[in-house]
């Protein structure tokens, strides 16, 4: 299966516009019973979130999951750091491509595959406002381009 799919319950939209993703890597998250509930409901929020990696270890810093309806006395903090499994290579590797670059990592979506909660993380740089620009400017020139080629293939 590729990279990044399966049931798709939260996108980070906005990260595609404030930066430009070098590399992707697929991690499992550890969450409760009750997260992984709330999770497949599509309680989940990552537009402030990032990745960090500490000790060793992969942490989803700032990720929101609203607590279960039903869950009472076993709904964890929504913003508690859940950790991020991966391979200890991945994260050695991760870890080397961070240090002193000016990059950052990125949740891009949370899907459910195979019954697990899957997170797919980007390894960004930050954009300028004027990369910004460039890039609004290049998807509208594309999205005339597909629209006269529609209008001529019409005739």
């Amino acid at each position: 299966m590729v990279k990044g799919q399966g049931n798709v319950v939260a996108q980070n939209k906005k990260a595609r516009h404030d930066y430009t993703i070098v590399d992707t890597i697929e991690a499992g998250i550890v969450l409760t019973g009750t997260e992984i509930k709330s999770v497949r409901a599509a309680r989940i929020q990552l537009k402030d979130g990032y990745a960090q990696i500490k000790n060793g270890e992969a942490w989803l810093v700032n990720v929101h999951i609203s607590p279960f309806e039903q869950g009472n006395i076993w709904n964890q903090d929504p913003e508690r750091t859940r950790k991020l499994l991966l391979k200890k290579r991945e994260i050695e590797k991760l870890a080397g491509e961070l240090k002193g670059t000016g990059m950052t990592l990125v949740p891009l979506k949370v899907y459910i595959k195979d019954g697990f909660a899957k997170v797919l993380i980007g390894l960004a740089k930050g954009k300028h406002d004027y990369d910004k620009r460039e890039s609004i400017k290049r998807r509208e020139q594309d999205r005339d381009i597909k629209r006269v080629m529609k209008s001529v293939n019409r005739r």
